[in-house]
C-alpha cells in the first residue's frame, strides 16, 4: 500500500504532478494542508479532475466528505484524542458510508491499545524525516501488532523493504517524493515495489 501525502505548503506545478501520479496509479492521496482554510481546500479540490476525487483522504475539514466524492477522512493524533472517545457524536453529520477512516500515531503502544477500528494507522517517525528538520526516526517494529499499519517518516526507495521487514503493511511518503529531483520517477519506483 502506497500513500502520498500532500506537501504542507504549495509547491510549483504541484497539481500537474499530482495528476501525473494519479495517471500512474496513485490510489491514496492524503490532503494535508494545515494552513489552508475551508474555502482554500475547496479551491484545491476543484482543481483536481473529479475522476480522482475518490482517491483523496482529507486531514482537515472532514465535512468536505459531504461536498466531494472523497475516499475518506484522517484524524491527526490530537483530533483523534479530542473526538474519538465519543465517535458516534463526531460522525453524526458526516456521510461516511463506504469511506475510509485513518489516524496518526507517534507511539506504537498507543496504536496497539487503540480500541477504535481504523481502516489503517500511520505510525511515525519510522526513519528520520526528510521534510521535517530534526525529526529523528524511531525504527518502530510492529510485527507484534495485528492492525493495518503504514510506515511514515523518512521513507525513500532505499528503505521500503526495511520498513516492510519491521511489519508494516505499506508506506506513506511526503519528502521522499516531493523533495526529489525527479518526483514522478521516484513515485514509479515506489509503486513498482508494491506491484
Amino acid at each position: 500500500m502506497l500513500i502520498l501525502i500532500a506537501p504542507e505548503n504549495d509547491i510549483p506545478n504541484e497539481l500537474e504532478l499530482l495528476h501525473q501520479f494519479f495517471q500512474e496509479g496513485l490510489q491514496y492521496y492524503h490532503l494535508r494542508k494545515p494552513t489552508k482554510n475551508y474555502h482554500e481546500h475547496c479551491d484545491y479540490l476543484n482543481q483536481i479532475d473529479k475522476q480522482y476525487h475518490n482517491r483523496i483522504v482529507v486531514h482537515h475539514f472532514h465535512e468536505l466528505i459531504n461536498e466531494f466524492n472523497l475516499k475518506g477522512i484522517h484524524f491527526t493524533e490530537q483530533k483523534r484524542i479530542d473526538h474519538i472517545d465519543n465517535p458516534g457524536q463526531y460522525f453524526l453529520n458526516l456521510e461516511m458510508y463506504g469511506k475510509t477512516i485513518s489516524s496518526s500515531f507517534h507511539k506504537s503502544e498507543n496504536l496497539a491499545n487503540c480500541d477504535f477500528e481504523f481502516d489503517y494507522h500511520f505510525l511515525s517517525p519510522v526513519f528520520s524525516s526528510i521534510s521535517k528538520e530534526g525529526y529523528k526516526g524511531k525504527g518502530f517494529d510492529v510485527n507484534h501488532i495485528n492492525k493495518r499499519i503504514i510506515a511514515l517518516g523518512g521513507i525513500t526507495t532505499h528503505n521500503i523493504s526495511k520498513a516492510m521487514n519491521l511489519g508494516y503493511n505499506g508506506i506513506a511518503v511526503l519528502g521522499g517524493i516531493w523533495n526529489s529531483k525527479e518526483p514522478l520517477e521516484e513515485f514509479k519506483k515506489m509503486k513498482e515495489y508494491f506491484n
